[in-house]
């Protein structure tokens, strides 16, 4: 199916609605909530949508209602640092972020909406011998998978990242580096508004500042029952199909259906700084230190850490966390010192016990899940759409996430990524 976008202007279109005030064509709509439909997701961030835009595009499923509680890519997807990497340390982490990047990569082609991809190149700093094997290991994960990496040394580091203090006096030298140079950054609010817009187009119905207060539950056939809909500040729904693409309040969602789910969730904290003359191609990213650094197009750097070590749904940034952060940087790169923070914020993460996502179906009929994504769930967000819309289309789970499942923790099926996951970017 073709996408149905609105009208295009012409560079004298575009002028006169500058000069004149006229109304522009809205990019999606605000459509009446309507008490029925096939397929509700919850969460309008890149995952919610991707899930509905790829079930409109690839399976002609366009009944589909998009809900959240706030405004489109107000949670989760607006709130992280959109790294973009398939460097992961199990063969099925490879593979499913493999195909992310790939899905990013035409992105702006499938939209026809300018997503601002820039391949960078991804460079995870080893700091010691352990962090070093680690490295290698997932390099040669990575080659077996036909993904660009190597380890590199601190002489290829240098002429990478001019900035870089790759000397032995330092505190924690820098010994080699896994480099990813398929890596990189894209615009997350684009890639949400790309999504929210094909979808759209579509006749998918997405209602922003819609809450969803309960998930209906038919018990009468058995034990765990099957989904019938949800309840909305704005009144009930019905639908045979509730995803759940929600970040932070995964658990509390699914809870509401009486699905339990092992997620922890943790704030995850941010800063950037004043925009400064383009140096810094590659983003860098150290464990041991807890850090990770990029520069967007517009020249700022954007810095993260790893998540806070608490539990929490607290969104406030701390003095604490500038201060650690900034030591951090200035070990790895001292002439930043004279930069100056414009601002930093905090998201919320779900963390599972293997550092890897909870993706299909769950002990209740027609109620799938889609959570779990810890530091890392924007790159991941047109795969896992791809693959939830193809598992409500088709009735199959797709095998790209078949050891994702929830009953992976009941069965011992660990998906272990914190080695490659820890820091989160």
């Amino acid at each position: 199916m073709k996408a149905r976008f609105p009208q295009r202007f012409s560079a004298w279109g575009l002028v006169r609605h500058g000069l004149t005030g006229d109304d522009w064509p809205k990019v999606w709509r605000s459509p009446e909530l309507r008490r029925s439909y096939d397929v509700v997701i919850i969460g309008a961030g890149v995952h919610g949508l991707a899930t509905a835009y790829y079930l409109a595009a690839r399976h002609g499923i366009t009944n589909v209602a998009v809900v959240d509680r706030g405004y489109v890519g107000g949670g989760g997807s607006g709130r992280n640092t959109a790294i973009l990497r398939s460097n992961y340390l199990t063969p099925e982490g490879v593979a499913f972020y493999d195909r992310s990047l790939q899905l990013y990569r035409n992105l702006s082609s499938e939209l026809n909406f300018n997503v601002m991809f820039s391949r960078r190149g991804h460079l995870t700093l080893a700091h010691n011998d352990s962090s070093l094997r680690t490295m290698r290991w997932r390099a040669e994960v990575n080659k077996v998978a036909g993904i660009d990496s190597e380890v590199i040394g601190p002489d290829e580091i240098k002429r990478l990242v001019p900035m870089m203090d790759t000397s032995d006096r330092t505190r924690y030298p820098i010994l080699g580096a896994l480099y990813h140079p398929p890596g990189g950054i894209i615009r997350h609010d684009a890639v949400v508004w790309g999504y929210a817009r094909a979808a759209d187009s579509f006749g998918v119905h997405i209602h922003q500042n819609t809450e969803v207060t309960g998930i209906d539950v038919d018990v009468s056939g058995g034990t765990t029952g099957r989904v019938r809909g949800v309840q909305t500040a704005r009144g009930p729904i019905s639908a045979p199909v509730v995803v759940n693409c929600t970040a932070g309040w995964a658990s509390l969602i699914s809870a509401m259906a009486g699905v339990g789910l092992p997620i922890i969730t943790h704030p995850l904290q941010a800063a950037v700084t004043e925009p400064v003359k383009m140096f810094l191609d590659p983003v860098v990213v150290s464990g041991t230190l807890h850090v990770y650094v990029s520069q967007t197009d517009r020249g700022e750097l954007v810095f993260g850490a790893s998540v806070d070590p608490f539990a929490s749904y607290s969104m406030r940034s701390s003095l604490e966390f500038l201060e650690e952060l900034a030591g951090h940087v200035l070990q790895l790169m001292p002439s930043l010192a004279t930069m100056r923070v414009l601002r930093q914020w905090a998201g919320l993460c779900d963390m599972t016990p293997d550092y890897s996502p909870i993706i299909g179906v769950t002990p209740v009929e027609g109620f799938l899940v889609d959570v779990g994504w810890g530091t890392y769930g924007f790159k991941a967000g047109p795969a896992a759409g791809e693959a939830v819309a193809s598992l409500i289309g088709t009735g199959r789970v797709p095998e790209l996430v078949a050891g994702f499942d929830l009953a992976r923790f009941d069965d011992g099926r660990l998906v272990g990524e914190k080695g490659a996951a820890a820091v989160g970017h």
